[in-house]
């Protein structure tokens, strides 16, 4: 009984202290998340421009993360598109078709030789971005005229490699080059014959290499009204075939029908002929965006070129991460 008297009075001390000091540690702890609070509220415009600036920073760290998701997504996507290529060469060889993109006439009838393309343009791309990235790093370290000049004339006889590998695809089959499958979705909507604008590019540059001299600017403005008539032309003859091909195909048929039989070989053999023409029309329209370039080329300084080059390049970049953004936007449900 004693014991337990003594416990329970050491229980009914320690209660009484808990309870005088119990106070003292709630004022205590309150009055260090005073001063805190009254911190932490922003007030007046100092607050103001801490959150706009709290708010950027959040943004801009949003946009990093998608810029990131979106090159990885687009490296991944390159990969897989190119193992997959190569995985249908592969298997396009093994069944007898030898396709070869090296020389001027494809072994293939079948289409291998444009696939094949696909296979080339992914390596090719490859090597001429490590190109690109060289000639921006000699641009910004200020190097002197002769190593730009070098850096400039691999990139262009990359260039020259990159059209006569696509014009063995076109003899392979033109159509495939003429839809750019091997671009992003993003590209074809912008191809004219398999390629780009030539006159448009011009646009791009003129506007991208301010300052440029008065002859520098006339003679761009000359090369651009020659690129657009030459363009027009290739248009022109462009739509005559399509037309032509068109009404062959509707005279076949409404023949076919009054004679009750099925589609003479006469007609099948005229629009094939008629449809080969296409291999000429890419192969011109690739011969005019070459030459364009290598006339710019003539027109600007080597330092104004290299600055050409690089603003070729980061619009179809541009173009190719517009792609990437577009596939893996999020999905929304149509209300």
């Amino acid at each position: 009984m004693q014991t337990y008297g003594r416990a329970a009075a050491h229980a009914d001390v320690h209660d009484a202290l808990d309870a005088r000091q119990m106070p003292c540690f709630e004022r205590g702890h309150a009055g260090a998340l005073t001063p805190s609070d009254s911190r932490d509220k922003p007030n007046g415009k100092q607050g103001q421009k801490t959150l706009r600036r709290l708010a950027q920073n959040r943004e801009a760290a949003r946009r990093s993360r998608l810029r990131k998701k979106a090159y990885v997504q687009q490296l991944e996507s390159s990969n897989l598109k190119l193992a997959q290529l190569e995985q249908e060469l592969q298997r396009a060889r093994q069944q007898g078709f030898l396709v070869s993109t090296s020389g001027d006439q494809p072994h293939s009838a079948n289409g291998n030789g444009a696939l094949a393309f696909g296979v080339d343009y992914a390596r090719w791309l490859e090597e001429h971005n490590k190109k690109i990235d060289e000639l921006r790093a000699a641009v910004n370290a200020h190097a002197g005229d002769s190593d730009l000049q070098a850096i400039i004339d691999a990139i262009m006889a990359r260039c020259d490699e990159i059209f006569r590998l696509k014009g063995a695809a076109a003899k392979a089959d033109a159509f495939q080059v003429l839809s750019g499958t091997w671009t992003t979705p993003v590209e074809r909507c912008f191809l004219w014959l398999g390629g780009f604008q030539p006159s448009e590019l011009l646009k791009l540059l003129a506007s991208r290499l301010e300052p440029l001299t008065e002859k520098q600017l006339d003679s761009i403005c000359v090369l651009q009204r020659s690129s657009q008539q030459a363009e027009d032309a290739l248009s022109r003859e462009m739509e005559a075939l399509r037309q032509s091909v068109v009404e062959t195909v509707a005279v076949s048929a409404s023949s076919s029908l009054c004679r009750a039989a099925g589609p003479s070989g006469d007609y099948t053999g005229q629009t094939v002929a008629k449809l080969a023409t296409l291999e000429i029309l890419l192969r011109q329209a690739d011969d005019l965006r070459l030459r364009i370039l290598q006339e710019v080329q003539r027109i600007l300084t080597t330092r104004q070129c290299a600055r050409a080059l690089l603003a070729i390049s980061d619009y179809f970049s541009r173009l190719r991460s517009l792609s990437s953004l577009w596939i893996a936007r999020p999905s929304t449900e149509m209300n």
